[in-house]
């Protein structure tokens, strides 16, 4: 079955806010605001990501305003509280992805890495966008006569031998309805239909032989 053909250069902004290696931490925080973005990217040279400097890499300045006694597992964020330009606040090296990444991909990196905002970027590391939480739940404002046709078009019809089934959408949720050669054969074609960009859930009502059955 075909893969999602949505990727992260689909959904992405592809004009991005983003700082030099000098940028001071007041410009920083004024841009974050004027722009209403949780983080920034850090570029040298040509527009090569050296860096991401995020909300979070900015909060030690007032987190550690005091002099509290500090804790083996503050010291690299306290660090942080005397920084004053991007490169001595920005996380290095930044975490990134390619404009070709799957959009479960991008969510992949993001939910381990524990981080809102993605920089994309070419072969050689060159800025080519930012892609967003928001950003990749964009699929899921798809109208249901199109993820329907997908589903139809690329799912359904590719199966061989066929079958016969019918796909309902409705606010996302997609029902399956008709019968299989083989109830083992149901959970797969959840899935398959699952992985449509755009799916928020997936009901059957299929009717199948039980496995080995003739």
């Amino acid at each position: 079955m075909p893969a999602s053909r949505y990727t992260v250069s689909d959904v992405m902004t592809h004009t991005a806010v983003a700082i030099g290696r000098e940028a001071s931490y007041k410009e920083i925080v004024e841009l974050m605001d004027q722009w209403k973005v949780s983080a920034v990217p850090v570029l040298e040279g040509e527009g090569r990501v050296v860096g991401v400097v995020s909300e979070a890499d900015l909060l030690p300045k007032e987190e550690f305003r005091r002099d509290d006694p500090l804790l083996p597992d503050q010291l690299e964020e306290a660090s942080k509280a005397g920084g004053v330009l991007a490169e001595e606040l920005m996380s290095s090296p930044a975490v990134t992805v390619h404009p070709d990444a799957t959009l479960a991909e991008a969510a992949r990196i993001m939910a381990r890495r524990h981080v809102k905002r993605l920089p994309v970027v070419n072969g050689v590391g060159m800025l080519e966008g930012v892609v967003s939480r928001s950003d990749l739940l964009k699929v899921f404002l798809r109208p249901d006569e199109e993820i329907g046709e997908e589903i139809r078009d690329s799912v359904l019809a590719g199966l061989d031998p066929p079958v016969h089934l019918q796909a309902s959408v409705k606010e996302g949720v997609v029902t399956l309805r008709g019968s299989l050669r083989d109830r083992a054969l149901v959970p797969l074609m959840a899935r398959a239909v699952r992985a449509v960009e755009g799916v928020v859930d997936v009901r059957t009502e299929l009717e199948g032989q039980p496995t080995g059955a003739s």
